[in-house]
């Protein structure tokens, strides 16, 4: 009997000295609501939801705060810096791999001038087709206008004269808008080839 006492004594013990430190590390939440109102929980109140909470220890001692918005922005600001850090590694590789062409197209900076000779000659050819083309375009323009001179109010000039002249005008109003565009390339190309060119250097050096 008296050992049966002792055992059910030393079980109760046993169980109370287990549960002491769940006990201990029991914890709960509060916040003060939108109404402000202080709310507990054991889980975080659905009133808390959005607000700054206080996460607790079973002392009643604050161990935690959580703030929602602070959260928010670490979370915008963690995306912001791995969305650059993508931009950098993306320009980082289209960097490396603009410089490999570079290299494999180029065997020296003389071969950049070369190239760049062969493309303003090309631009000069087409500006010089261009402007051979507003010359036709304007002598056929100066055949309409005599033809025209033939005609009165009271003699209208036939239908296809007109379609002539306008399509005429259009035609050179679209050509000397091309030879504009040929002439503004000049600048663009030159400034290509002395990038490239800059770029080379800086490679030759690096090796």
């Amino acid at each position: 009997m008296t050992s049966r006492i002792v055992a059910s004594l030393a079980g109760a013990t046993f169980a109370t000295l287990v549960l002491i430190p769940l006990g201990a590390e029991a914890q709960s939440y509060r916040c003060v609501g939108k109404d402000g109102k202080r709310y507990y929980g054991s889980i975080i109140p659905e009133e808390c939801f959005g607000r700054p909470v206080e996460q607790l220890s079973a002392q009643g001692v604050v161990v935690k705060r959580i703030d929602p918005e602070g959260s928010e922005k670490e979370r915008l600001a963690k995306e912001a810096t791995e969305a650059k850090k993508r931009e950098q590694d993306a320009a980082a590789k289209e960097a490396g791999r603009r410089n490999r062409a570079l290299l494999a197209t180029y065997a020296s900076e003389k071969d950049i001038d070369e190239a760049r000779s062969r493309a303003l000659a090309e631009n000069d050819k087409a500006v010089r087709e261009l402007e051979s083309r507003i010359e036709d375009i304007r002598k056929r323009q100066a055949g309409y206008a005599k033809e025209l001179e033939f005609y009165t109010r009271k003699n209208e000039p036939p239908t296809k004269l007109k379609d002539d002249l306008l399509m005429a005008e259009a035609d050179l109003k679209a050509q000397q808008e091309l030879l504009e565009t040929k002439k503004r390339e000049v600048d663009g190309i030159n400034a290509r080839y002395d990038e490239e060119k800059k770029r080379y250097a800086a490679l030759g050096k690096a090796r």
